[in-house]
């Protein structure tokens, strides 16, 4: 039983992390061969959120909902909306990534002084998914991770798209959509993580 419930993980899990797809879209895996440092910056600009025509739009309905069953509620939400990006999205992309490598081989950070690459995390769109309980969704992102040297942002050096990166827990115990969205976060890392290890061999 035990046995045949950790073929299950394993499989659920593999299939988690293959479902994300990864279309090149500038240069080649083989242009990161050797480097072993990277800065990241976070970009949230022009998010698109299903059912709704912009990010501020989904945000105006969502504090309208939550005033209207608790006054005051809806800036609660707002100011929790942009936190969980600094507070939990990036740092669950660093842990998720820098624990790939258990040499230390390849590292990333926020403002890494050290490396002289920058990889840019463009997220593109994001559903925070849902948790009432008896049912229940899994949050998805869709990125685009650029890199370029830090003397010369408009130099490409690659440049992949990843869409339907899945965020969930796997008890069911994701109840706050940050969560959720910061594990969406951790699988697109992993991914990325793979990938790199793969193609730059």
């Amino acid at each position: 039983m035990k046995k045949q419930l950790s073929l299950i993980v394993v499989l659920l899990c593999t299939s988690m992390l293959f479902a994300q797809k990864a279309k090149v879209q500038e240069g080649d895996w083989k242009n990161l061969k050797g480097i072993t440092k990277y800065t990241l910056e976070f970009d949230y600009s022009n998010l698109e959120i299903p059912k709704y025509d912009n990010e501020e739009e989904f945000l105006k309905d969502k504090m309208a909902k939550r005033d209207e069953k608790n006054p005051g509620s809806g800036e609660k939400f707002k100011a929790s909306w942009f936190a969980d990006r600094e507070n939990k999205y990036e740092p669950k992309f660093i842990e998720s990534f820098n624990k790939r490598w258990d040499d230390g081989k390849i590292k990333i950070g926020k403002d890494y002084n050290e490396a002289e690459y920058t990889i840019k995390v463009h997220t593109t769109f994001m559903y925070a998914g849902y948790n009432v309980g008896v049912v229940r969704q899994n949050s998805k992102i869709d990125a685009v991770l650029t890199v370029y040297k830090n003397d010369a942002p408009d130099n490409v050096l690659f440049q992949v798209k990843y869409t339907k990166a899945e965020g969930n827990n796997f008890m069911g115990a994701d109840y706050d959509s940050g969560y959720r969205i910061s594990e969406a976060y951790a699988k697109l890392a992993k991914t990325f993580a793979a990938h790199l290890k793969k193609k730059t061999k």
